[in-house]
């Protein structure tokens, strides 16, 4: 793979308040690839910073193509309709209009409602359709699927996967970690303003420790037990709890998600 975007030394700060502490990092041509951090972190300054919406204080980021941007709160004039909007972007940038993508993203579908009479979920797919207009090497994508139904995000993870098989490169911000991990090729997570962590979801999985959850039911209620090692835990709760005489009704045991690991990495001080 090619590099789409570097990011080297990139520092920001606002007044006293330090935000970006010298991010490091690299986002190659034709993967997905997302950025997480909790409220406060610096995820979106540092978002802005690379897409040029916002002037960093040192540092030096370099993007390999042309950008597409969908940003999580953004607006249109009240009374425009959904085309009106995809012909003036389209003129904008002297391109034409791509229907396939449209019709993809259900645009259609609204075509004559105004802008003010559209849903959160309808108007987040008429953002990323104008995000689309000028066909972007370079897509950022914030929070897509906020405010869709289970059918729309699914439309969306099935036109974010075209995206990347037309190498189209995807900066992904979210908060729903299953999508993150259904869809990013990497990820990287912002803690007080440092990159604390950068790779797959696997990697991240090792490095904070392959956790274990059992799940026991007994006559006396529910637990949950966190563990590195399921053989030993649970020979040692099966044997507490026979000694008590508790009866065990059922046991599950399942590996932690990416959420909990990601919880677990944003909370370890930044090194």
């Amino acid at each position: 793979m090619r590099g789409a975007i570097w990011v080297r030394e990139l520092r920001k700060s606002y007044g006293s308040h330090i935000v970006l502490k010298g991010l490091d990092f690299q986002i190659e041509k034709g993967e997905i690839f997302a950025l997480l951090g909790v409220n406060g972190a610096g995820k979106t300054t540092a978002l802005e910073c690379i897409e040029g919406l916002r002037k960093y204080d040192s540092g030096a980021v370099t993007v390999n193509g042309k950008m597409g941007i969908q940003l999580q709160s953004s607006s249109l004039p009240a009374y425009i309709k959904p085309m009106e909007a995809v012909k003036l972007f389209a003129k904008w940038n002297r391109t034409k209009i791509d229907y396939a993508m449209l019709n993809g993203l259900g645009i259609k579908e609204i075509e004559k409602k105004q802008y003010i009479q559209l849903s959160t979920g309808q108007k987040r797919r008429l953002h990323l359709a104008l995000a689309l207009i000028s066909n972007p090497d370079v897509i950022f994508l914030d929070e897509p699927t906020a405010g869709l139904d289970v059918e729309g995000r699914l439309s969306l993870h099935e036109q974010i996967r075209k995206l990347k098989s037309n190498g189209k490169t995807i900066v992904l911000a979210s908060h729903d970690m299953a999508e993150v991990e259904t869809l990013c090729d990497r990820i990287a997570i912002l803690n007080n303003g440092n990159i604390v962590f950068c790779g797959t979801a696997s990697e991240l999985t090792d490095k904070v420790g392959r956790k274990y959850f059992i799940h026991i039911k007994t006559q006396r209620g529910d637990n949950t037990f966190e563990t590195d090692n399921i053989e030993d835990t649970l020979i040692s709760l099966l044997s507490e709890l026979k000694q008590k005489k508790i009866h065990v009704l059922d046991i599950k045991v399942d590996r932690g998600t990416l959420e909990q690991h990601f919880i677990e990495m944003s909370r370890r001080k930044a090194e």
